[in-house]
């Protein structure tokens, strides 16, 4: 089983630049066109949260135009960015959000990987929070099917990346989250998005990885009082692997052209 992993695009209404200054549009096309000639195709795409920067209907329509590029079954789940509602409402034709609260669900039919969105989302702030009702949620969703080899997929990560200035909007409560993990050992990985980088950790008994975003990265600045940056390096995707002799194998991959093939390995 293969899934193609996205996240934050920020798309931006038609003709509308990211920050005034970048083209997350044209980027996300780029990724878009990435995932169409990966050979073999994945078998479902995730993208983790901050689909659209400003949460206007006008971003979510163009966004839905791009996605349309997309062939495979697609799962989103909402990041800070995103308004909760007008998702709700701009995806509804998906058929597995739920109509009222947090925007958590379970796809269970793509292949031998369940996967389980958590959507720990605050309205208007930017922060997650993995709260008791988020926990009793995936509590229970686990337990349908403990044996089952499971990705979980949620917004801001739940752990000090040592970015301050990212980790002010990081995922509360991370603690909770990795209890409830740790009680369910076919949970494979946990992934995330929200902080434009890719980085990877034991957490909760498994293996946590963010991917990065398809637009700008969030500079690498591990001093305390570092000011916030961004720049724009090569954009990437994540490629997770199911074999049933390694489990789940996750791959980076930039997105773009580059010189090659080469004939030799």
């Amino acid at each position: 089983m293969l899934i193609a992993h996205l996240s934050d695009p920020h798309i931006c209404p038609e003709g509308e630049l990211y920050q005034g200054l970048v083209d997350s549009n044209a980027m996300f096309v780029a990724a878009v066109a990435h995932v169409a000639a990966l050979r073999p195709q994945p078998d479902v795409v995730l993208i983790t949260g901050d689909l659209i920067d400003d949460g206007s209907p006008a971003s979510y329509a163009h966004a839905k135009k791009l996605l349309a590029g997309i062939k495979q079954p697609l799962l989103l789940i909402p990041g800070n960015h995103d308004e909760r509602e007008a998702f709700r409402d701009a995806f509804a034709d998906l058929g597995y959000l739920p109509a009222s609260g947090p925007l958590h669900f379970v796809a269970d039919h793509y292949g031998p990987v369940r996967i389980v969105a958590v959507d720990i989302t605050v309205p208007e702030l930017h922060h997650g929070d993995f709260d008791t009702a988020a926990a009793a949620w995936l509590e229970q969703a686990l337990a349908a099917d403990p044996q089952r080899p499971t990705l979980v997929m949620l917004h801001q990560p739940p752990f000090a990346s040592g970015i301050a200035y990212i980790d002010l909007y990081a995922c509360h409560n991370g603690p909770r989250l990795a209890a409830v993990i740790a009680r369910y050992p076919a949970v494979e990985r946990v992934v995330c998005g929200h902080i434009h980088r890719f980085m990877q950790l034991r957490f909760g008994g498994t293996l946590l990885c963010t991917a990065p975003s398809t637009t700008t990265a969030i500079a690498l600045r591990l001093q305390p009082d570092a000011e916030e940056a961004s720049y724009i390096e090569p954009p990437a995707m994540l490629l997770h692997h199911w074999k049933e002799d390694t489990g789940l194998i996750t791959h980076w991959l930039p997105i773009g052209e580059f010189p090659g093939p080469l004939p030799f390995a």
